[in-house]
């Protein structure tokens, strides 16, 4: 993996050139869309960071339209360079993190059916789209996904470092809590997606900690239940500024497994 080029995932026959489909959805599709966008919106000016709240008036998301990729990919071109990157759902973490390291965000094409309005095993189009690409419009966030991939690429034959690794994305990508003006908002993409997430990880219910580099490598997550703790940036900058310290205690936590066997 050190040895290829950067570039080597766009000649990954694992992509298949997938596209977006647009004129295959049906009305079902875009009658989930508007369910889903409506019931979560109306939570989110006063939850969602400012960061997110841009991003989906600059990626213009509606009630009435579903997400339409060429569109989002025009507008990411005149702010980050981001582009989407149509996957078939979950895909290998070469490839996850190949994709982001070559600043494409990866999503799926599918939406749920009317009966799973409110769970999922595996996220489709609704999470990839509105929780995930208005945030691809800030410049410190993108960069971090795409250095934090970086890394991963390092270790990508290392189980345990890639464990370790999705901590951090957990942590922050999908559940993240930033600190804006004395309040505490999110910007996590799984919280962002969920409205029984907003309302509980504002709450005090859960545990809120300061962003901890070394406690949250050491901090396992929940793929299937509310998290009961989540950790708070000060600033996306913050986020970005954080990798050397997230490489240095990696390699420091994947040292000691190593010297365990």
């Amino acid at each position: 993996m050190m040895n290829k080029p950067k570039d080597w995932v766009f000649s990954d026959p694992r992509l298949q050139k997938l596209e977006q489909d647009y004129a295959a959805y049906r009305k079902e599709d875009f009658e989930v869309w508007r369910i889903l966008f409506e019931r979560q919106i109306v939570n989110l000016p006063k939850a969602a960071s400012e960061a997110y709240l841009e991003g989906i008036k600059e990626i213009n998301f509606t009630a009435d339209k579903i997400a339409d990729f060429e569109d989002v990919n025009r507008r990411l071109a005149n702010t980050t360079g981001w582009q989407i990157q149509v996957v078939p759902g979950l895909i290998d973490d070469d490839l996850f993190f190949g994709l982001m390291n070559n600043k494409r965000f990866c999503s799926s094409t599918w939406l749920r059916k009317m009966e799973q309005l409110d769970y999922l095993e595996e996220p489709d189009m609704f999470h990839d789209a509105f929780a995930h690409m208005p945030m691809l419009t800030n410049q410190p966030y993108v960069d971090f996904l795409e250095n934090l991939s970086g890394l991963a690429l390092k270790h990508i034959d290392n189980k345990w470092a890639i464990e370790l690794l999705s901590r951090i994305y957990w942590f922050t990508i999908e559940f993240g809590l930033i600190r804006e003006v004395g309040q505490i908002k999110i910007y996590g993409a799984g919280i962002l997606s969920s409205a029984g997430e907003t309302k509980y990880s504002l709450s005090d219910e859960p545990a809120h900690y300061e962003y901890d580099v070394k406690k949250i490598l050491n901090t396992p997550y929940w793929k299937d239940k509310f998290q009961d703790k989540y950790f708070i940036i000060e600033s996306y900058e913050q986020l970005f500024e954080s990798l050397p310290e997230i490489e240095e205690v990696l390699e420091e936590m994947v040292s000691e497994e190593m010297n365990k066997n």
